[in-house]
């Protein structure tokens, strides 16, 4: 898979932070960055276009993102996306409720570029120039 070939998915409820996700994301050389600011918008992307990883927050107001995430992988369409929980939740307990539900990883805000584009490289087994 190329760089530019990869479709993202960014859920989360704060503008400023899918905007900062997007911006490392298009720095590395991904275009195709769809953003979503709750877990109902982001279920209508998912079932209207593929993605090759949603990026997703656990506080969202409506759907949290564990009952999104619960809802991706309950879906036969959608249970092999990847997802990579970013979230200021940081207690072990909340990484193995994530990890149980199906989270692919998981990085506690706030976290740098670096930690984000390894994350994104070890989950889509891809090497990134940064």
């Amino acid at each position: 898979m190329k760089i530019g070939d990869i479709k993202i998915l960014v859920v989360d409820d704060f503008s400023t932070m899918r905007k900062i996700i997007k911006s490392m994301l298009r720095r590395v050389g991904i275009k195709s960055i769809d953003d979503a600011e709750d877990g109902k918008i982001a279920l209508s992307y998912l079932k209207s276009k593929p993605y090759n990883l949603i990026i997703l927050d656990w506080n969202m107001p409506n759907m949290s993102g564990l009952d999104l995430l619960r809802s991706i992988k309950s879906d036969e369409t959608l249970k092999n996306v990847p997802v990579l929980m970013v979230t200021s939740e940081a207690k072990e307990s909340q990484v193995i409720i994530a990890v149980q539900a199906g989270a692919s990883s998981y990085i506690v805000k706030p976290f740098t570029e670096a930690t984000l584009i390894k994350k994104l490289c070890t989950i889509l087994k891809i090497e990134v120039q940064t």
